[in-house]
């Protein structure tokens, strides 16, 4: 191989070699700062979210003549209907 094709090819592979490190270093330097921008915004949107409490079906509540009938679909809410605490709402005036 002779000299005069060997120069442009070293030149070639000189500048190939510094595209890729040139390349690496500005990726790495973007992630960083979004990396940074990204903590910055954690620490910063901290807003406390309200808790919602949602209203979930456990039961249906039944009247049968004189008598009011409860048939309980989750089985967990048993203890507190037994103990007493539960509120009463009327739908209708609302």
């Amino acid at each position: 191989m002779s000299l005069d094709l060997l120069i442009p090819f070293g030149i070639l592979l000189v500048l190939v070699i510094y595209l890729i490190y040139t390349r690496t270093k500005f990726e790495k330097e973007v992630v960083d700062l979004y990396e940074k921008k990204f903590d910055e915004w954690k620490k910063n949107s901290t807003i406390e979210q309200e808790k919602t409490s949602c209203k979930i079906l456990v039961g249906l509540v039944f009247k049968t003549d004189y008598k009011v009938d409860i048939e309980l679909l989750d089985e967990s809410v048993e203890a507190t209907l037994k103990k007493g605490k539960f509120g009463i709402k009327n739908l209708k005036d609302n």
